[in-house]
Protein backbone atom coordinates (compact mmCIF):
# COMPACT_ATOMS: atom_id res chain seq x y z
CA UNK A 1 0.00 0.00 0.00
CA UNK A 2 1.27 3.43 -0.82
CA UNK A 3 2.10 5.51 2.23
CA UNK A 4 0.73 8.35 0.77
CA UNK A 5 -3.26 8.60 1.02
CA UNK A 6 -2.99 12.25 -1.17
CA UNK A 7 -1.00 13.32 -3.55
CA UNK A 8 -1.55 17.07 -4.66
CA UNK A 9 0.97 18.36 -7.39
CA UNK A 10 0.99 21.52 -9.22
CA UNK A 11 -2.86 21.81 -8.76
CA UNK A 12 -4.11 24.82 -10.73
CA UNK A 13 -7.59 26.09 -10.64
CA UNK A 14 -8.85 29.12 -12.92
CA UNK A 15 -12.42 29.88 -13.34
CA UNK A 16 -14.09 32.22 -16.08
CA UNK A 17 -12.48 35.48 -16.49
CA UNK A 18 -9.18 34.44 -15.67
CA UNK A 19 -9.83 33.85 -12.17
CA UNK A 20 -6.74 31.77 -10.06
CA UNK A 21 -8.95 30.07 -7.59
CA UNK A 22 -5.30 27.45 -7.16
CA UNK A 23 -1.91 28.52 -8.40
CA UNK A 24 0.05 25.61 -7.79
CA UNK A 25 -1.11 23.94 -4.60
CA UNK A 26 1.75 20.65 -3.94
CA UNK A 27 0.94 18.79 0.20
CA UNK A 28 0.72 15.29 0.58
CA UNK A 29 -1.42 13.59 3.55
CA UNK A 30 0.49 10.13 4.79
CA UNK A 31 -1.65 6.95 5.10
CA UNK A 32 -2.74 7.34 9.26
CA UNK A 33 -1.96 11.31 9.75
CA UNK A 34 -3.79 13.74 10.63
CA UNK A 35 -3.33 16.60 8.06
CA UNK A 36 -4.69 20.25 8.38
CA UNK A 37 -5.20 22.75 5.96
CA UNK A 38 -5.20 26.18 7.23
CA UNK A 39 -6.28 29.93 5.41
CA UNK A 40 -8.63 32.17 5.83
CA UNK A 41 -11.85 32.91 3.98
CA UNK A 42 -11.38 32.74 -0.19
CA UNK A 43 -8.09 31.58 0.56
CA UNK A 44 -8.96 27.99 -1.85
CA UNK A 45 -8.78 25.58 0.89
CA UNK A 46 -12.83 24.54 0.13
CA UNK A 47 -11.52 24.17 -3.91
CA UNK A 48 -8.87 22.19 -2.68
CA UNK A 49 -11.43 19.59 -1.00
CA UNK A 50 -13.65 19.56 -3.64
CA UNK A 51 -11.27 18.69 -6.28
CA UNK A 52 -9.91 15.96 -3.75
CA UNK A 53 -13.19 14.54 -3.36
CA UNK A 54 -14.13 14.30 -6.96
CA UNK A 55 -17.06 17.20 -6.73
CA UNK A 56 -14.95 19.93 -8.79
CA UNK A 57 -12.82 19.46 -11.48
CA UNK A 58 -9.45 20.94 -11.96
CA UNK A 59 -7.58 23.07 -14.63
CA UNK A 60 -4.43 21.33 -14.14
CA UNK A 61 -2.17 19.26 -12.12
CA UNK A 62 -2.02 15.54 -10.95
CA UNK A 63 -3.76 14.58 -7.80
CA UNK A 64 -4.40 10.93 -6.41
CA UNK A 65 -6.41 10.24 -3.58
CA UNK A 66 -6.29 7.07 -2.10
CA UNK A 67 -4.16 5.92 -5.43
CA UNK A 68 -6.67 6.97 -7.38
CA UNK A 69 -7.62 10.12 -9.70
CA UNK A 70 -10.65 11.99 -8.02
CA UNK A 71 -12.23 12.76 -11.41
CA UNK A 72 -12.34 8.98 -12.19
CA UNK A 73 -13.31 7.37 -8.44
CA UNK A 74 -16.05 5.16 -8.95
CA UNK A 75 -18.31 4.09 -5.96
CA UNK A 76 -16.15 1.80 -4.78
CA UNK A 77 -13.60 4.64 -4.02
CA UNK A 78 -16.33 7.13 -2.72
CA UNK A 79 -17.23 3.99 -0.02
CA UNK A 80 -13.53 4.16 1.13
CA UNK A 81 -13.90 8.04 2.01
CA UNK A 82 -15.66 9.70 4.73
CA UNK A 83 -16.78 13.71 4.21
CA UNK A 84 -18.16 16.46 6.56
CA UNK A 85 -19.02 19.18 4.78
CA UNK A 86 -18.83 22.76 5.92
CA UNK A 87 -22.41 23.38 4.88
CA UNK A 88 -25.42 21.15 4.48
CA UNK A 89 -28.86 21.23 2.89
CA UNK A 90 -31.96 20.94 4.52
CA UNK A 91 -32.55 18.88 7.30
CA UNK A 92 -34.78 15.78 7.25
CA UNK A 93 -37.85 14.86 9.31
CA UNK A 94 -35.81 11.18 9.92
CA UNK A 95 -34.83 10.55 13.49
CA UNK A 96 -30.96 10.55 14.07
CA UNK A 97 -30.85 6.88 14.56
CA UNK A 98 -33.04 6.71 11.39
CA UNK A 99 -31.00 8.52 9.35
CA UNK A 100 -27.37 6.84 10.88
CA UNK A 101 -28.62 3.40 10.11
CA UNK A 102 -29.79 4.53 7.11
CA UNK A 103 -26.41 5.76 5.83
CA UNK A 104 -25.02 2.85 7.28
CA UNK A 105 -26.50 0.54 4.75
CA UNK A 106 -24.39 1.99 2.25
CA UNK A 107 -20.98 0.54 3.63
CA UNK A 108 -19.24 -2.72 3.94
CA UNK A 109 -18.04 -2.55 7.06
CA UNK A 110 -20.06 0.49 9.08
CA UNK A 111 -19.71 1.07 13.02
CA UNK A 112 -22.55 0.24 15.21
CA UNK A 113 -25.01 2.94 14.49
CA UNK A 114 -25.48 3.87 19.02
CA UNK A 115 -21.79 3.63 19.10
CA UNK A 116 -21.50 6.83 16.94
CA UNK A 117 -24.82 8.57 18.02
CA UNK A 118 -23.01 8.09 21.67
CA UNK A 119 -19.60 9.67 20.37
CA UNK A 120 -21.09 12.82 18.68
CA UNK A 121 -23.32 13.34 22.50
CA UNK A 122 -26.54 12.79 20.39
CA UNK A 123 -27.83 9.62 22.53
CA UNK A 124 -30.55 11.60 24.44
CA UNK A 125 -31.37 13.01 20.80
CA UNK A 126 -31.65 9.27 19.06
CA UNK A 127 -35.51 9.70 18.29
CA UNK A 128 -35.88 12.89 17.49
CA UNK A 129 -36.34 14.19 14.13
CA UNK A 130 -33.29 15.80 12.94
CA UNK A 131 -35.07 18.96 11.79
CA UNK A 132 -36.04 19.15 15.42
CA UNK A 133 -32.58 20.11 16.55
CA UNK A 134 -30.61 22.82 17.20
CA UNK A 135 -27.55 23.98 14.87
CA UNK A 136 -25.04 22.62 16.95
CA UNK A 137 -26.96 19.20 17.49
CA UNK A 138 -27.14 19.29 13.37
CA UNK A 139 -23.70 19.61 12.92
CA UNK A 140 -22.67 16.76 15.27
CA UNK A 141 -25.18 14.57 12.94
CA UNK A 142 -23.04 15.92 10.20
CA UNK A 143 -20.12 14.51 11.94
CA UNK A 144 -21.82 11.35 12.68
CA UNK A 145 -22.63 10.54 9.10
CA UNK A 146 -19.12 11.62 8.13
CA UNK A 147 -17.97 8.23 10.63
CA UNK A 148 -20.46 5.93 10.32
CA UNK A 149 -18.90 3.97 7.43
CA UNK A 150 -15.72 3.59 8.91
CA UNK A 151 -13.88 5.68 6.28
CA UNK A 152 -10.25 5.04 5.39
CA UNK A 153 -9.84 8.99 4.86
CA UNK A 154 -11.93 11.88 6.91
CA UNK A 155 -12.40 14.94 5.15
CA UNK A 156 -13.34 16.77 8.29
CA UNK A 157 -14.23 20.74 6.84
CA UNK A 158 -14.53 22.87 9.83
CA UNK A 159 -16.06 19.91 11.95
CA UNK A 160 -16.57 22.01 15.22
CA UNK A 161 -18.99 24.90 14.22
CA UNK A 162 -21.37 25.37 16.12
CA UNK A 163 -20.08 22.92 19.23
CA UNK A 164 -20.03 24.64 22.35
CA UNK A 165 -16.19 24.04 24.54
CA UNK A 166 -17.65 20.94 26.48
CA UNK A 167 -18.81 19.33 23.15
CA UNK A 168 -15.99 20.52 21.02
CA UNK A 169 -13.62 18.77 23.46
CA UNK A 170 -15.48 15.50 23.41
CA UNK A 171 -15.10 15.85 19.62
CA UNK A 172 -11.50 15.50 19.77
CA UNK A 173 -11.48 12.78 21.94
CA UNK A 174 -13.70 11.22 19.11
CA UNK A 175 -11.06 12.09 16.44
CA UNK A 176 -7.94 10.79 18.62
CA UNK A 177 -10.09 7.02 18.70
CA UNK A 178 -9.74 7.47 15.12
CA UNK A 179 -6.71 8.48 14.54
CA UNK A 180 -6.06 5.41 16.82
CA UNK A 181 -7.42 2.68 14.83
CA UNK A 182 -5.51 4.46 11.84
CA UNK A 183 -7.86 6.61 10.03
CA UNK A 184 -6.08 9.45 7.68
CA UNK A 185 -7.68 12.74 8.32
CA UNK A 186 -8.26 15.54 5.81
CA UNK A 187 -9.24 18.80 9.02
CA UNK A 188 -10.14 22.41 7.83
CA UNK A 189 -10.64 24.44 10.70
CA UNK A 190 -10.26 28.12 11.90
CA UNK A 191 -9.82 27.18 15.41
CA UNK A 192 -5.69 27.25 15.21
CA UNK A 193 -6.13 25.49 18.36
CA UNK A 194 -7.81 22.56 17.44
CA UNK A 195 -5.43 21.92 14.34
CA UNK A 196 -2.21 22.17 16.87
CA UNK A 197 -4.71 19.44 19.03
CA UNK A 198 -4.77 17.49 16.44
CA UNK A 199 -2.75 17.38 13.59
CA UNK A 200 0.78 16.28 13.13
CA UNK A 201 1.14 18.61 10.11
CA UNK A 202 -0.23 21.08 8.01
CA UNK A 203 -0.38 23.51 5.09
CA UNK A 204 -1.13 27.06 4.92
CA UNK A 205 -2.74 28.28 1.69
CA UNK A 206 -3.18 32.09 1.20
CA UNK A 207 -4.21 33.42 -2.31
CA UNK A 208 -4.56 30.35 -3.79
CA UNK A 209 -1.17 29.25 -3.01
CA UNK A 210 0.55 27.10 -0.10
CA UNK A 211 2.61 29.68 2.04
CA UNK A 212 4.00 26.78 4.22
CA UNK A 213 3.99 23.59 5.07
CA UNK A 214 5.11 21.17 7.25
CA UNK A 215 4.92 19.59 11.33
CA UNK A 216 2.84 22.26 13.53
CA UNK A 217 5.88 23.23 15.43
CA UNK A 218 8.26 23.89 12.51
CA UNK A 219 5.83 25.96 9.84
CA UNK A 220 6.90 28.54 8.61
CA UNK A 221 10.67 27.87 9.41
CA UNK A 222 13.28 28.41 11.91
CA UNK A 223 13.05 32.17 11.57
CA UNK A 224 9.41 32.19 12.25
CA UNK A 225 9.52 30.86 15.68
CA UNK A 226 12.22 33.46 16.82
CA UNK A 227 11.51 34.56 20.45
CA UNK A 228 10.46 38.00 20.53
CA UNK A 229 12.00 40.10 23.34
CA UNK A 230 9.79 43.57 24.23
CA UNK A 231 10.18 46.33 27.02
CA UNK A 232 10.08 49.89 27.20
CA UNK A 233 12.71 52.05 26.99
CA UNK A 234 12.43 56.20 27.49
CA UNK A 235 8.73 55.84 27.10
CA UNK A 236 9.09 53.66 23.49
CA UNK A 237 8.15 50.18 23.65
CA UNK A 238 11.14 48.40 21.98
CA UNK A 239 11.12 44.77 20.51
CA UNK A 240 14.16 42.57 19.36
CA UNK A 241 14.30 39.25 18.03
CA UNK A 242 16.81 36.61 19.51
CA UNK A 243 17.47 32.90 19.57
CA UNK A 244 18.99 33.87 23.32
CA UNK A 245 16.43 35.61 24.83
CA UNK A 246 17.64 34.88 27.90
CA UNK A 247 21.26 36.90 27.22
CA UNK A 248 19.71 39.98 25.81
CA UNK A 249 17.25 39.88 29.04
CA UNK A 250 20.41 39.95 31.23
CA UNK A 251 21.92 42.47 29.22
CA UNK A 252 18.65 44.64 29.59
CA UNK A 253 18.78 44.63 33.51
CA UNK A 254 22.37 44.99 33.64
CA UNK A 255 21.61 48.66 32.11
CA UNK A 256 18.18 48.95 32.95
CA UNK A 257 18.06 47.50 36.09
CA UNK A 258 14.03 46.70 36.02
CA UNK A 259 12.92 46.77 32.51
CA UNK A 260 9.53 48.52 31.74
CA UNK A 261 6.89 46.09 30.76
CA UNK A 262 9.51 43.54 29.90
CA UNK A 263 8.12 40.14 28.36
CA UNK A 264 9.30 37.60 26.13
CA UNK A 265 7.10 36.11 23.69
CA UNK A 266 7.01 32.62 21.89
CA UNK A 267 5.49 32.59 18.49
CA UNK A 268 2.43 30.31 18.41
CA UNK A 269 0.81 28.67 15.87
CA UNK A 270 -1.63 31.46 15.56
CA UNK A 271 1.82 34.07 15.35
CA UNK A 272 3.19 32.25 13.03
CA UNK A 273 -0.58 31.90 10.85
CA UNK A 274 -1.38 35.51 11.22
CA UNK A 275 2.12 36.84 10.17
CA UNK A 276 1.58 35.08 6.67
CA UNK A 277 -1.74 36.69 6.30
CA UNK A 278 -0.16 40.19 7.05
CA UNK A 279 2.54 39.77 4.53
CA UNK A 280 -0.32 38.88 1.74
CA UNK A 281 -2.21 41.89 2.94
CA UNK A 282 1.10 43.80 2.55
CA UNK A 283 2.21 42.12 -1.02
CA UNK A 284 -2.01 43.40 -1.98
CA UNK A 285 -1.57 46.60 -0.60
CA UNK A 286 1.90 47.28 -2.52
CA UNK A 287 0.44 45.71 -5.71
CA UNK A 288 -2.56 48.11 -5.63
CA UNK A 289 -5.30 46.20 -4.96
CA UNK A 290 -7.53 45.91 -1.81
CA UNK A 291 -5.90 45.64 1.35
Amino acid sequence: MSENVVEVRDLRKTYRGGVEALRGVAFEIRRGETFALLGPNGAGKSTVIEILEGYRDRTSGEVRVLGVDPHRGGLDWKARLGIVLQNTGEAPTASVRELLAHFASFYPRPRDVDEVIAAVGLTEKAKVSVRKLSGGQRRRVDVALGIVGRPELLFLDEPTTGFDPEVRRQFWDLIRTLQAEGTSILLTTHYLDEAAELSERAAIIVAGAVASTGPIDELGGPDARVPLVRWREDGVVQERRTDDPGALVAALHARLGEPDRLEVVRPSLEDVYLSFLGADERRTAAAGGPA
